[in-house]
């Protein structure tokens, strides 16, 4: 036990993050086999208690079988936990019960957590913890809340209750999942404005980023917040603005569904119409949105609405001459080259696995697969209806997309790289390009 404790103490966070998103992974899909967490009479393969375990902890929402129809109120509140750990963060969730045993947090779990939610310094990083922890109680109970006044009109209330509590973890979380059974989603809740706007709530409040909420709550005013917070909800905005309209003029939608719509596939995956019925264009705008994601620190995924800000504002600079900035506050070239380099290694990931499923899955349409595999990286959950008639091997190449997509492109490829202490300079010499 103490060599592999000794093993642990030597690994880089982001190679210890990665395994332990694996770890729960692995326990929630034996979990999720165990006779107490499936229904009586219904038969729940391993590959599909492994995908459904992966899709909650990287708070997708991709589901190979029905959550509902498959798993008792034990597994659903299993799938509920690894939801909820998945997307708080598996090291923030456990230095958050470090904190309540009232024991001391190491500098090595704090390490951890720094790296986790993507923060520059230790100092607060306790404080940040509890914030966070307490944060997403108030908006989960909230939630929950509004919720049940809908669900209460159609269930009995205990179940109406858990219901609601599922619906309000997986919505904060950025997970697609629901057990209204059926493989429904919320398209029985199409023209309820109350749940409709909940959701979207907490959708949007979970993708924005505990540190952007936090700098929101503490300064109350745009002009004063960081320039990482503007960035945020100025492109968030945007994207949601922009993916509506696109949505309303692609779709046979309402006003209300494309802006849904344009919420959920910033890494929700909840849906209210049926995705299978969208045409190419809104199937490839949808494909836009959910690459792009959440922003850092969030329950979201995706490349990250900062990255595409600050390869907006690299595009700009290019174009007009200018030094690259926004708000009166310059960008350095550190963040321009990481945003280049998560854009690349992101779609080089997207284009792989979108090509071994055309080949594992002739059956099924370049669009409908391309769709799949960016909703399994961006892990948002929204599918075209392909999901469940997958192959194992077709599964098990969406399983390593979606954990990809929650680890990080470039957090999976560098960890496993050992950095030499220096590096040669040699002399520079230009390239042509365009």
């Amino acid at each position: 036990m103490k060599n592999f404790m000794d093993f642990l103490g030597k690994q880089p966070p982001g190679r210890l993050i990665a395994m332990g998103f694996a770890t729960v992974i692995l326990l929630g899909a034996l979990a999720l086999m165990l006779p107490i967490s499936v229904r009586e009479g219904v038969e729940v393969h391993f590959i599909d208690a492994l995908f459904t375990s992966t899709s909650a902890v990287c708070v997708t929402g991709l589901i190979a079988i029905d959550t509902a129809d498959h798993f008792t109120a034990f597994g659903q509140g299993v799938v509920a936990a690894l939801i909820q750990i998945g997307g708080l963060g598996v090291t923030s969730v456990g230095v958050g019960l470090i904190i309540a045993a009232g024991r001391r947090v190491s500098i090595r779990n704090r390490l951890l957590v720094k790296e986790a939610l993507n923060v520059d310094s230790y100092g607060g990083i306790v404080r940040l913890v509890k914030a966070v922890l307490l944060m997403t109680l108030c908006f989960e109970t909230v939630g929950a809340i509004l919720s049940f006044i809908v669900f209460s009109q159609d269930y009995d209330p205990v179940h109406a209750l858990g219901i609601s509590v599922f619906h309000s973890i997986a919505a904060f979380n950025n997970s697609g999942f629901d057990i209204l059974g059926g493989l429904r989603n919320l398209i029985p809740y199409q023209t309820d404005v109350l749940l409709n706007m909940t959701t979207c709530f907490l959708i949007i409040f979970g993708g924005l980023g505990f540190l952007v909420i936090l700098d929101i709550l503490k300064t109350r005013n745009f002009h004063r917040l960081t320039l990482h917070s503007k960035a945020v909800i100025t492109t968030t905005i945007g994207l949601l603005a922009v993916g509506t309209v696109l949505l309303k003029l692609t779709e046979d939608v309402t006003w209300m569904g494309a802006f849904f719509h344009s919420v959920s596939a910033r890494t929700a995956g909840f849906s209210t119409y049926t995705i299978g019925d969208f045409t190419n264009a809104g199937l490839f705008v949808l494909c836009v949105l959910m690459f792009i994601g959440a922003s850092p620190g969030s329950t979201g995924g995706g490349i990250k609405t900062s990255t595409f800000f600050v390869i907006l504002q690299a595009v700009r600079s290019m174009c007009t001459k200018r030094s690259i900035g926004a708000f009166r506050r310059s960008i350095s070239q550190q963040n321009v080259s990481k945003a280049c380099i998560i854009a690349v290694l992101s779609m080089a990931v997207v284009c792989i696995a979108t090509f071994l499923m055309c080949v594992l899955e002739p059956e099924c349409t370049f669009i409908q697969l391309l769709f799949e595999v960016v909703s399994a990286f961006g892990t948002v959950g929204l599918s075209t209806g392909i999901t469940t008639s997958l192959s194992v091997a077709g599964k098990l190449v969406i399983i390593l997309v979606m954990y990809t997509g929650r680890i990080g492109a470039v957090t999976l490829v560098s960890m496993w790289i050992e950095h030499p202490e220096q590096n040669a300079r040699y002399t520079e010499e230009t390239i042509s390009i365009g």
